[in-house]
């Protein structure tokens, strides 16, 4: 799908399956995107990074059988948010803190330390775990 760019605000979303092999696609996709809005440096290493957590927490996590996840990167005023949605609108996501010896559960937690602010929302068939970085602050 292409980029759309509209006044002040900028909105790449797509959708991929609910598999691990979706993940590098994710990656070079929100990247490029980025590169096309002139966002690089550690602002996009961070929101890549968050993004393909957020990703891999939908591919574990998402109950539903052949589950697509959507991926939206959208420029707010001088605000990026990354939103994973799938349609498994009851497993809520939940910050941990793994032990150091634990192989898994440390994705939120990386995530709340990279952007400036994370959550999640319901809709009417799904939710959405989203994740807020202030541009101005990072530089671009």
């Amino acid at each position: 799908m292409p980029t759309t760019a509209v006044a002040d605000q900028r909105r790449d979303t797509f959708r991929v399956s609910k598999h691990k092999r979706s993940l590098p696609g994710v990656r070079t996709r929100i990247r490029k995107t980025l590169a096309d809005w002139g966002i690089s440096g550690t602002l996009a290493d961070d929101v890549t990074l968050s993004a393909d957590e957020l990703v891999s927490n939908a591919i574990r996590h998402c109950r539903v059988t052949f589950a697509l996840i959507e991926i939206s990167v959208s420029v707010q005023g001088q605000a990026l948010l990354v939103e994973v949605s799938d349609p498994d609108r009851d497993r809520i996501p939940r910050l941990r803190a793994p032990g150091p010896d634990e192989e898994s559960g440390r994705g939120l937690y990386l995530v709340s330390q990279l952007a400036d602010s994370w959550g999640h929302r319901h809709g009417r068939h799904s939710k959405c775990v989203w994740a807020r970085f202030v541009i101005a602050d990072r530089g671009c």
